[in-house]
């Protein structure tokens, strides 16, 4: 029988990947490597012949799930709306984490605003929405209680 052992990765695909690595990392997050891939592999997996990608895996201090940006040199990339925190697919990543405020201070002065604002659930989470760039949205959940 096959079962899911645990969560791997969550790839997110962008066009500037030096930004969108320096917004993860400036989370905390920790480069595991870069890379081109290309070749049968790739071509097979994502069913697009002649495909090439730029990779970097972030994960956190410790281990656990990665984040994986890839940046496509071909196919050229499609571009969504990613205004919106209601269009259908992937909506946020989440991140447990300590010190909110701080963070989101932080990350405001780096030029990534809230999406709404800070709020809190039932006296035990503390949450925000953080819009980093090509309009990725993470989520930052704080444990109070």
């Amino acid at each position: 029988m096959s079962t899911i052992k645990q969560l791997d990765h969550v790839g997110v695909t962008v066009t500037d990947l030096d930004a969108a690595t320096a917004f993860f990392v400036g989370l905390g997050l920790e480069v595991e490597g870069r890379t081109f891939v290309e070749g049968e592999f790739i071509d097979t997996v994502i069913g697009i012949p002649d495909s090439r990608t730029e990779i970097v895996m972030l994960r956190p201090p410790g281990g656990g799930t990665a984040i994986e940006l890839s940046s496509f040199v071909r196919p050229a990339m499609q571009h969504g709306s990613p205004d919106t925190i209601t269009e259908v697919g992937l909506r946020n990543v989440c991140f447990q984490v300590e010190g909110l405020e701080a963070m989101v201070d932080r990350l405001a002065a780096d030029g990534y605003g809230l999406v709404g604002g800070v709020g809190e659930h039932e006296g035990v989470w503390r949450m925000a929405y953080v819009r980093g760039p090509e309009g990725i949205v993470v989520s930052l959940a704080e444990r109070i209680g």
